[in-house]
């Protein structure tokens, strides 16, 4: 599939566009499998009485589903954007191991660690895991609000 994306203009391997690529196909199981639980846990009653009261299936699915599952959709982007930002491997597969190019922030960390610049590979460190827990205080305060409301 590479050879007739790079014959189209889109290249996927060694840049921007891989780091994208590879971190999508890593992070997404967790968003998909989130999901799937949240819109299985719905009660497909609900669903039926909106049917009933003359919503469209698409009504249905913005003002009944969506409100429903909202908190577990916001989870699963949660879980899902932090396992990309910890992803090396298939970043480092694809898109390969390029200072200022396809660099991420563990890719930062592996590059610092081996040359000994270790310094920078803690600072990057620290901002990672500063990254994370505003994240999760961002997403546990908007569970916080839900829950009030």
């Amino acid at each position: 599939m590479g050879n007739s994306l790079a014959k189209i203009g889109i290249d996927v391997v060694f840049s921007k566009l891989g780091v994208v690529v590879a971190q999508w196909f890593v992070a997404t199981p967790y968003a998909i499998r989130t999901f799937q639980q949240a819109f299985n846990s719905i009660d497909p009653r609900m669903e039926k009485v909106a049917k009933t009261l003359g919503y469209s299936p698409a009504q249905v699915f913005l003002k009944v589903t969506i409100p429903l599952t909202k908190m577990a959709l916001v989870g699963g982007i949660m879980m899902s954007w932090a396992r990309a930002l910890g992803e090396f491997g298939a970043t480092a597969m694809l898109a390969g191991i390029t200072r200022m190019k396809t660099e991420t922030l563990s890719i930062a960390v592996f590059l610092n660690m081996s040359i000994g610049d270790m310094n920078f590979a803690i600072a990057t460190a620290i901002v990672m895991l500063f990254l994370a827990l505003s994240l999760l205080i961002i997403v546990k305060t908007l569970v916080k609000n839900e829950v009030q409301l």
